[in-house]
């Protein structure tokens, strides 16, 4: 039987944080779920994980994972690094998409924890395949540009009828991207349905691009104009 993407296996990764700042807070837990087709049972796997920081209590408002849980039952930052790059190269290399609300987040996220503890790039890790990724917040900002309000995991899952049982827990946040990822597709198909997943990376480069210019973001009385490169933000450079 034929699919379309929507309807066929997808992956999602999603992290909860120590904060908001890719280049320097860590992961504190994450989760793959993977689902076949429409409608079978997900798989998931989670991982938990002290990360040698304090965990600021802001971040554990939003989560609810306090310092001391993660110092008793979390592991290591670099074994579990480890084990989510060999997860992602495993479903790229199946040709599995990888769906990831706020990509440039997560992937960045990531992406500087395996250089800080595993001494290489996500983009070295996947260079054999690379990801296809399917950003629902790119995704639904272009197909449905017109419509106002946030657009928060919480506010997408209410607009396409997506249940969502614990947000900001990793897994919950990761199921719920994938079935909304599902719900984008089939009442966008008429737009998006023929293409493949790989032509949605590329197309979704440039909608992202075009989403965040000229965007700017308050900091500290200052402002920053929001980076535009998706999915993954490149290194900064060294400090001199």
């Amino acid at each position: 039987m034929t699919y379309c993407w929507y309807e066929g296996p997808l992956a999602a990764f999603d992290t909860e944080t120590t904060g908001v700042d890719p280049e320097n807070d860590r992961i504190v837990s994450a989760a793959v779920v993977v689902q076949d087709a429409v409608g079978t049972r997900p798989r998931v796997t989670r991982w938990l994980v002290h990360p040698g920081v304090p965990v600021p209590r802001a971040a554990t408002a939003v989560h609810g994972l306090t310092e001391e849980h993660l110092q008793r039952n979390g592991r290591w930052p670099a074994p579990v690094m480890y084990e989510i790059a060999e997860q992602l190269a495993e479903h790229s290399a199946l040709g599995r998409p990888l769906v990831v609300m706020n990509a440039p987040f997560d992937l960045t996220l990531l992406d500087r924890e395996l250089r800080r503890h595993r001494a290489r790039s996500l983009e070295q890790w996947l260079a054999s395949s690379p990801l296809r990724v399917l950003d629902p917040l790119v995704l639904d900002k272009h197909l449905d540009h017109s419509r106002t309000g946030r657009r928060t995991l919480a506010d997408l899952c209410a607009h396409y009828g997506v249940p969502l049982t614990a947000a900001h827990d990793a897994a919950a946040d990761a199921l719920a991207a994938l079935e909304v990822v599902r719900a984008l597709g089939r009442r966008f198909a008429a737009r998006v349905g023929r293409l493949s997943p790989a032509e949605l990376h590329t197309l979704q480069r440039g909608w992202h691009a075009a989403q965040v210019r000229g965007t700017r973001f308050p900091d500290n009385g200052t402002e920053e104009t929001a980076a535009p490169t998706w999915p993954l933000r490149p290194q900064l450079p060294a400090a001199a």
